[in-house]
């Protein structure tokens, strides 16, 4: 069957590694933006220029509006979809748990848990027998991210949990569910956060004694959805080089 893969948040960082390294496996890449349009245009052009094929296509993912018409335009002008990377995700600087304002909190469960849930629910009823799901989570949810990020943490806690139940349910129809969690990987989030230079920072916390590239997780990612990993469902990689 066609490959058809959904990246959501695919502009840069991990979910652009994951759309190039999926490009070059012969998936069918379909390029999720908010509002960067550039960015993901250029990734386009990087993979079609590699011989691969990739379609851009913009929504906010907090918005279930905008969800449901990125999913109706996929049907019209592509094809059945039959891979989805849940890889969309915000965070704000780093502060302490009660600095943390109701509204951030809000923001931060309108994108990484319901806007993951929307683009859940959106291609569950498009998938048949051989799909599979990926959800980019973070160490953060085992950690907890104390001192920095708890609401982010918290929100992709929340991503673990619908990580497990979606793969139960999902089992009998042979349509797989799987995460990975990133621990501290160079990527331009860190920025988000306030601290570029975060990995470098923490690099000697790190058993490897190293930061990660957004390749490794990449490949953990085609990993999870390829048929070499046709027994794995409800499960979890940890790219976090043994952090």
């Amino acid at each position: 069957m066609k490959k058809w893969v959904l990246i959501t948040g695919a502009g840069r960082g991990i979910g652009a590694a994951t759309a190039k390294h999926l490009a070059s496996l012969g998936y069918k890449v379909l390029i999720n933006y908010r509002q960067d349009s550039a960015s993901a245009e250029t990734l386009k052009e990087n993979i079609l220029s590699q011989g691969g094929e990739a379609h851009t296509v913009q929504a906010d993912i907090a918005d279930q509006s905008q969800v449901r018409r990125m999913f109706e335009t996929i049907d019209q002008a592509y094809g059945q979809l039959t891979h989805l990377v849940n890889n969309a995700g915000i965070l704000f600087a780093q502060c302490r748990f009660d600095d943390i304002e109701a509204e951030r909190f809000r923001r931060i469960l309108d994108t990484n848990v319901l806007g993951s849930f929307y683009c859940l629910q959106e291609a569950i009823t498009r998938m048949e027998s051989g799909s599979a799901i990926v959800n980019v989570s973070s160490l953060a949810a085992v950690t907890g991210s104390p001192f920095e990020y708890i609401d982010y943490a918290a929100s992709k806690g929340a991503l673990d949990t619908m990580t497990v139940g979606l793969a139960k349910e999902l089992a009998a129809k042979n349509i797989r569910v799987n995460g990975v969690r990133p621990g501290l990987i160079y990527t331009q989030m860190h920025a988000d956060g306030g601290e570029p230079d975060r990995v470098d920072r923490l690099a000697n916390q790190i058993p490897l004694q190293r930061g990660g590239q957004p390749e490794e997780v990449a490949h953990a990612i085609a990993w999870l959805l390829s048929e070499e990993a046709s027994f794995v469902t409800g499960s979890f990689i940890d790219v976090a080089g043994g952090k």
